[in-house]
């Protein structure tokens, strides 16, 4: 039977202490078993504390990830962008590390009006960097490409799949809210999310990183994350459980709805019910 943990971006709202640490106690006295480090305005974790988040999730056996900072351009055009986004990347691997994490993941980057297949090779050759990074250090991380929900952002589907083909240690994480947005809402029917499952390789569908929260989107694409049972959201996260359990797949899916804990809560209950 497929192993699906649940968890929250971030530390759980109900945790008494702020800390990592004491958040990844909260995921386990909630009955979650993933939290996810969010480094998304800098890597600010120190070298201790990470020793001390690593000791709480091992002892608590609760499945860690990191989100690495937002300001990430792969595809950037200046040459300083481009050394600051290796730089956060590189940086959250090597914090994420220490602190016990199985991959860390972040947007990949922007067309800024290129086409869609230089900007895929500038991407490419990028990461590719960054991989060999890794490998010299001997970090023991998986790299994670998030799909986006914004159209002028890189990170359809299919080019991080493309991409994580390409490359050594590089997965695919899906963002079901965020290509719920991409696709202008599209995503309703368990079928809908079976077609999406079928085009990622088995390979990572025994190991895979999701999001999973309500979601508000305009033409543009993604607008904010909601809450699933809030007014105006019309992600739907059953028909995709459903779809989850009957592609037999395995992995970490993390909630960011404002709420956190409570709507990973309700997909842990619902996963068990299926």
């Amino acid at each position: 039977m497929a192993e699906l943990l649940f968890g929250t971006a971030g530390i759980p709202h109900s945790s008494k202490k702020k800390d990592s640490a004491g958040g990844i106690e909260q995921i386990r006295k909630l009955g979650l078993g993933a939290m996810e480090l969010e480094f998304v305005y800098g890597v600010k974790m120190k070298k201790e504390a990470a020793e001390k988040t690593k000791e709480a999730a091992e002892k608590n056996n609760v499945r860690l990830s990191v989100h690495a900072p937002y300001y990430i351009n792969l595809n950037a055009k200046e040459k300083s962008k481009i050394g600051l986004s290796k730089h956060n990347i590189l940086e959250s691997c090597r914090i994420g590390s220490l602190a016990g994490a199985e991959i860390v993941l972040f947007h990949p980057g922007f067309y800024l009006g290129m086409p869609k297949e230089e900007t895929m090779k500038n991407i490419s050759e990028n990461l590719s960097l960054i991989v060999d990074e890794l490998e010299a250090e001997s970090i023991p991380i998986r790299l994670g490409l998030e799909t986006t929900g914004k159209h002028s952002a890189f990170g359809s589907l299919e080019e991080n799949v493309e991409l994580a083909k390409q490359l050594k240690n590089v997965y695919p994480v899906i963002d079901f809210s965020h290509l719920h947005a991409r696709c202008n809402g599209c995503l309703k029917k368990e079928e809908d999310f079976a077609s999406l499952l079928k085009k990622i390789p088995s390979k990572f569908l025994s190991n895979l990183h999701m999001h999973i929260s309500g979601i508000n989107y305009s033409e543009k694409g993604e607008r904010n994350h909601m809450n699933f049972e809030e007014k105006g959201n019309t992600f739907d996260f059953k028909p995709l459980l459903k779809a989850l359990k009957k592609a037999d797949v395995s992995g970490t899916a993390i909630c960011e709805s404002p709420c956190l804990e409570d709507d990973a809560i309700l997909m842990k209950n619902f996963w068990a019910s299926l």
